[in-house]
């Protein structure tokens, strides 16, 4: 590079750097301040405000070009409205980071449900006793957040598998609230396998979240149409053997959450008896198009799942 170009070089990057800044301590303000209200009350106003103005961001265009290929049997005004409250349910997921510790009350030992219901309450204490490690997958749906928290309420310890925020800033406060309250965390890099394999190989339960973008990923189809998606957790089974079980969280009326957890699926093998990569990544995208298909307003439509520069991407392979 020439002189001028890693001056240019620095400077993007510091203003990167300040950008990043802005935008974390403007978020921290906020979060201050709904830290002071009552659970809904925060809840509420940071989803009445995402609503207005997520439609008025630029990310608005991936969440409807997304929409648009994944369903377009729909009207533009189906479309349009779905978006809209996908952008009230995140502003209730980031409020709810700061309410967290409000937020979770279910109690397995209670007689009647509290703002959290679990169905599948029989598997987790099934999976406890059984006292082997388990892989739980789930996708960006509702408050994903608590499906780890619930699992330790029946003392099954998950190690789980996230992507930290591009925001460096708020990278780090977001990965401290989440110590705090999900047990051990693996961030979605290079070295993240084996720290899944570690906690397996250890006796400990894993979670991972199937829906994200992977440029090295197996191809298949997603609402029918191509994607790659990431092979670690059919690669994980191979190797260990372990059952794996759906899991999502699904959003109710009144800041209230149902957690579902489903009884283990079968992953395909090829003629050696070894778990097909390919056929299992498809089977993990079915289900979680299934789930979306149910509540497509609790699905993150602004991420860029179906990314045709990955599509050609020639290291998809073994």
């Amino acid at each position: 590079m020439t002189p001028a170009q890693v001056r240019l070089l620095k400077l993007t990057q510091r203003a990167k750097r300040a950008r990043y800044w802005l935008e974390a301590h403007l978020t921290f303000a906020i979060l201050a301040v709904l830290k002071l209200l009552p659970a809904d009350a925060a809840i509420n106003a940071l989803a009445a405000l995402l609503s207005r103005v997520g439609p008025l961001l630029p990310r608005q265009r991936v969440v409807l070009d997304n929409l648009d290929k994944a369903m377009p049997e729909l009207s533009g005004d189906e479309r349009r409205a779905i978006a809209r409250r996908m952008w009230g349910n995140m502003g209730r997921q980031v409020a709810e980071y700061v309410v967290l510790d409000k937020l979770f009350d279910f109690d397995p030992d209670a007689d009647q449900d509290g703002r959290i219901e679990v169905r599948g309450k029989d598997i987790f204490i099934r999976l406890h006793e059984a006292g082997k490690p388990v892989i739980f997958f789930t996708g960006h749906t509702g408050n994903f957040e608590l499906l780890p928290i619930c699992a330790a309420t029946f003392d099954l310890e998950v190690t789980a598998l996230f992507r930290p925020p591009n925001n460096p800033y708020v990278a780090k406060r977001v990965l401290a609230a989440r110590k705090t309250t999900m047990g051990q965390l693996v961030p979605s890099k290079t070295g993240a396998a084996a720290g899944l394999a570690r906690a397996l190989s250890d006796g400990r339960s894993v979670g991972v979240l199937v829906d994200q973008k992977f440029h090295r990923g197996r191809l298949g189809t997603f609402f029918g149409q191509p994607v790659r998606t990431n092979p670690l957790l059919p690669k994980l089974v191979r190797q260990f053997d372990c059952p794996v079980h759906p899991a999502r969280c699904v959003r109710l009326p009144g800041n209230r959450f149902r957690l579902e957890l489903e009884e283990a699926i079968e992953l395909p093998r090829d003629g050696d008896g070894k778990i097909d990569l390919d056929g299992s990544t498809q089977v993990l995208n079915d289900v979680v198009e299934r789930w979306v298909r149910e509540y497509p307003d609790q699905w993150m439509w602004m991420h860029r799942r179906w990314d045709p520069k990955t599509l050609a991407d020639p290291r998809s392979r073994n």
